[in-house]
């Protein structure tokens, strides 16, 4: 018991703690929305700008990729243990998501660049790093708990009893069921 609570609590923090990062890099590499102020309020530019869906695109990246990466290597490390993994992955992978999302939104990493057809003297102003589209919230989990299933059921298949070759054609086979001795 104390094994199964210890594997699943260390793969919560863990992929929490890998949130922080994540943020990081998806504020370094997100383009941020240009904002205009019109009477002292920001105002966005352009409605229509693909800033916004880049910003959804990198994080989608980002955490599928660690997705992928935490339930490959959770797959590998955990074969005594592994519905408290596959638990951890879960939780461990939404908390994940929510720290880069935290961390993205709180931090600007790199230089913040804005570009934006205008008037002249039309000044414009970085927007915030945020999510438009939330379900990309559940990539981190959503992978790594697939990626983790896929395998063991990969696993599960290679080493079944079950799968065994066709005899070879014009034979037949043993009836099922115990052989008779003798």
């Amino acid at each position: 018991m104390a094994r199964e609570v210890r594997a699943f609590a260390i793969t919560v923090l863990a992929l929490a703690v890998l949130g922080l990062p994540a943020g990081l890099l998806w504020s370094a590499l997100s383009p941020r929305p240009p904002y205009q102020v019109i009477e002292r309020t920001p105002t966005l530019a352009d409605p229509s700008t693909q800033a916004l869906i880049a910003a959804d695109g990198w994080f989608a990246t980002i955490t599928g990729a660690l997705g992928l990466a935490c339930g490959t290597a959770a797959w590998f490390l955990s074969r005594r243990v592994q519905i408290p993994v596959l638990l951890g992955l879960a939780l461990g992978g939404t908390a994940g998501a929510f720290a880069a999302f935290w961390a993205g939104t709180t931090f600007t990493v790199g230089v913040v660049a804005v570009e934006a057809a205008a008037a002249p003297g039309v000044a414009f102003l970085p927007g915030p790093l945020s999510l438009t589209a939330k379900g990309v919230l559940v990539s981190w989990p959503l992978l790594a708990t697939g990626v983790f299933g896929f395998l063991e059921g990969m696993h599960g298949y290679r080493e079944s009893p079950l799968r065994k070759p066709h005899p070879p054609a014009g034979t037949t086979a043993p009836p099922p069921g115990p052989t008779p001795p003798g």
